[in-house]
């Protein structure tokens, strides 16, 4: 059974069975028979429910931010950005957007003919999210899914269980029809055993390579389609004529919120060698004004990291590192609360650190930043692509120009300039090499979650 241990001290936050075998085959039957429906419904009348989902998720904003710093660890103080901010904008854009978006697409006109592509439903669409950003992962596919005329079906991380049961919840209060929406407590066999079902025809996943690789392997040979938002290692590059202060507010911010624990958090910084000095030393001083603590104080500003295995997994890289030369810029004693086997780990700042070493190789997954100087828009480049990964890249420039210019020679799914750590949802959220493929979010979001069905129709025949 599987159970959510809290970060914060080891309690059981709750307990949930796995469903059981013939409760997925009546889900996954239920959703094919309500998707039929679904589809000949208006998609103004789905826009309905998909808004009346939204505002009863809005409805439970003030019980689920404690609730969420009890599973994953996010400090309170930052828990209600993810309902009232991301999630309400990502899912209100994308319900906004669909008109457009699923427009029929007329070619240019053709005597005698009628031409037109039309965008249909798949059928279901699996839904695997992860409990970094347990709403905002799975709203990326769940709202668009459902607009685009599919049932859903979703399977939360074990970590963030209650999470799954607020998105049935918030389905269950908008009356969305039985079937379309189903939350179901899954292990990872299970999981398999629905990708390679035949009943499922599209599978979003958010989570490791390794699960990445995993679902393909189960999806292989029955031509469904798989989208993968997988891992990152995302660089930093503050150019010469780049606003100090504000570089560093911010890619401290990027690099330590949530603890680091995200796809697109900044791991990795290249600073022109003429302020290296300046950037680190500031970026320390950020780094050393973090609260580490129990996250149901509003006060912290830094909770814990998930488990205790995933900070120690951390901390092994850092002693790689340490003892490969590289030099350590926040004194180990500044967060007393950081003791091994504890998922508490304090912000790290690294200097002497190259490409040799896993901390700016690997994905680190925690506070941990390295940076490096560098002497040239070239140079940085050549190492912000040294990486199996390209999820998101930010260039901290004056120079609009240049950063296009930069952002055109970076292996990345989005280049930002002078900011970071964040989803647009006009914009495709998409990745190159070990981050992944496919895209969520932005009207190209609906390409993924629909087939094109061309009409070839001759008005007029015979003489």
């Amino acid at each position: 059974m599987p159970k959510i241990i809290s970060p914060i001290d080891g309690s059981i936050v709750a307990e949930r069975p796995l469903a059981t075998q013939a409760e997925i085959d009546a889900a996954l039957a239920d959703a094919r028979r309500a998707q039929m429906k679904w589809w000949k419904t208006p998609l103004a009348e789905r826009a309905r429910f998909c808004t009346a989902a939204v505002d009863a998720m809005l409805a439970m904003a003030d019980e689920i931010v404690p609730e969420l710093a009890r599973q994953m660890g996010r400090p309170v103080k930052y828990g209600r950005n993810e309902i009232v901010g991301g999630f309400q904008v990502r899912a209100q854009h994308m319900i906004e957007i669909a008109p457009t978006a699923l427009a029929d697409h007329v070619p240019s006109p053709l005597d005698g003919f009628r031409r037109f592509l039309r965008r249909e439903a798949l059928g279901t669409v699996f839904v695997i999210a992860p409990w970094n950003y347990p709403y905002l992962s799975a709203v990326n596919s769940v709202i668009p899914a459902l607009m685009a005329g599919n049932a859903v079906v979703l399977k939360h991380a074990a970590q963030t269980l209650l999470v799954g049961e607020r998105f049935q919840a918030a389905f269950d209060r908008a009356d969305l029809p039985r079937g379309l929406f189903r939350n179901l407590v899954l292990d990872h066999e299970q999981t398999a055993r629905i990708v390679r079902s035949g009943q499922v025809q599209q599978v979003n996943l958010t989570g490791s390579v390794a699960a990445g690789i995993e679902i393909e392997k189960s999806a292989a040979g029955l031509f469904l389609g798989v989208g993968l938002e997988l891992g990152g290692k995302d660089p930093a590059y503050v150019r010469e004529d780049a606003d100090l202060p504000y570089a560093i507010e911010n890619i401290a911010d990027g690099a330590f919120f949530n603890s680091g624990q995200s796809c697109c958090a900044i791991e990795r910084v290249y600073v022109h060698r003429r302020h290296f000095d300046h950037f680190v030393s500031g970026l320390a001083d950020a780094a050393s004004k973090y609260i580490l603590g129990n996250p149901l104080d509003p006060q912290t500003t830094l909770g814990p990291m998930v488990r205790g295995a995933a900070a120690d997994t951390v901390r092994k890289q850092v002693n790689e590192a340490l003892k490969s030369g590289a030099r350590r810029l926040v004194p180990a004693n500044t967060f007393p609360a950081d003791k091994p086997g504890t998922p508490y780990l304090a912000p790290h700042v690294f200097i002497n650190v190259n490409h040799d070493m896993a901390l700016m190789r690997e994905e680190t997954f925690g506070p941990v930043v390295g940076v490096m100087p560098v002497d040239s828009d070239e140079q940085a480049i050549a190492l912000m692509n040294d990486s199996p990964y390209g999820l998101s890249a930010s260039i901290w420039t004056r120079d609009t120009v240049a950063a296009e210019r930069i952002g055109e020679q970076i292996e990345t799914g989005t280049v930002y300039m002078n900011r970071c750590d964040y989803l647009d949802p006009a914009l495709a959220w998409t990745g190159v090499k070990n981050t992944g493929r496919g895209i969520t979010l932005s009207a190209l979001g609906y390409t993924t979650l629909t087939r094109v069905k061309s009409y070839h129709l001759r008005e007029s025949i015979g003489g």
